[in-house]
């Protein structure tokens, strides 16, 4: 119902912008023309061969063309609008306003609300889909080394990366695959699964946080890790579809890993709660994995072998929420 008065107010807000911008780009003229009733005197006339002169009066000639004042036809086409008013009589609210159970997922935000002002939609219902911002691309630099870390492309139909590394594809990623009913103060089995990003085969070991250590904050249960150390096959996409591959031995303790698929294994660590709270629970433990920089060109060792790029250990900070006691 309100459709028309909102479009006249946007078409009135635009007119009004376009008036300040006249505004202020006929100030900017203005300061410029100071020197034009020097250079051209009723009793003198001056030869103009400064060429930045010149150049000065060519752009003031171009901004009085186009920059015409408001008085040229602005007036005839002003639009004017009526101040709102207010009403006597209002709409009556629903007999049930008061006794109808509020469910708050299905009501609207104000800000929800404000990004539609022509419907102003009190339930989620009523919304409509809004079109989403335009995006830019941009690249990341390390602040200490000032190396690339993330390109893109520079076809804006492209998703792709020119460089992209980001430490989620180079650090195992760890994953809550089962819990059992955990009970305080009694040991309890969880199912984890590791994941290797990279092409490559890492070697991972689990350790528990120190004593003291100041990420393990939340922490609200003892976590007993295996101690051996995990090997993690390389990723490769073409596994999942080469039935003909063989699988890799590599000799694992059925006590600690529950099964290997491809770059992916399942393990398990013990859990011991030892808060009564009704909380959730909280383990956090220390992961520690071998990491080789490939991205760095290799070069010739003074004997003439190939100089590999050597290993480095890296250690993360894991923090797992198993959820709550069992009643």
């Amino acid at each position: 119902p309100h459709v028309q008065r909102i479009s006249k107010l946007i078409d009135y807000y635009q007119q009004l912008a376009h008036r300040e911008k006249q505004e202020r780009d006929r100030k900017k003229v203005a300061r410029r023309r100071q020197c034009m009733p020097l250079a051209f005197s009723q009793h003198t006339i001056h030869a103009v061969t400064n060429s930045r002169f010149t150049r000065l009066c060519s752009f003031w000639c171009v901004c009085v063309c186009f920059f015409p004042s408001l008085k040229e036809g602005e007036d005839q086409k002003e639009i004017s609008i009526e101040p709102a008013q207010a009403l006597d009589e209002v709409e009556l609210l629903p007999e049930d306003c008061y006794t109808r159970p509020v469910t708050l997922p299905e009501v609207t935000t104000l800000r929800q609300r404000l990004l539609q002002p022509d419907f102003q939609p009190a339930g989620a219902p009523q919304l409509h889909p809004k079109h989403k911002h335009l995006l830019m691309k941009r690249s990341l630099r390390c602040r200490k080394c000032e190396h690339n870390l993330s390109k893109p492309e520079f076809n804006p139909t492209s998703i792709k990366f020119k460089i992209q590394l980001v430490a989620v594809n180079y650090i195992p990623e760890v994953r809550i695959m089962s819990i059992p009913k955990l009970r305080y103060m009694k040991e309890s089995q969880v199912l984890l699964t590791v994941t290797n990003p990279v092409e490559n085969i890492t070697h991972l070991t689990l350790a528990p946080c120190e004593e003291g250590d100041p990420d393990d904050i939340n922490s609200t249960a003892k976590v007993l890790l295996p101690s051996k150390e995990l090997v993690l096959a390389g990723k490769d996409a073409a596994a999942e579809y080469d039935e003909l591959a063989e699988p890799l031995d590599f000799q694992d303790d059925p006590d600690v890993v529950a099964f290997r698929k491809s770059n992916k294994i399942g393990l398990f660590i013990k859990v011991i709660p030892q808060d009564e709270k009704d909380a959730d629970v909280t383990v956090s433990f220390k992961i520690r994995h071998d990491f080789h920089n490939f991205a760095v060109p290799m070069r010739l060792s003074e004997e003439g072998s190939d100089g590999a790029p050597e290993a480095t250990w890296l250690s993360h900070h894991v923090e797992l929420r198993l959820g709550p006691l069992a009643a």
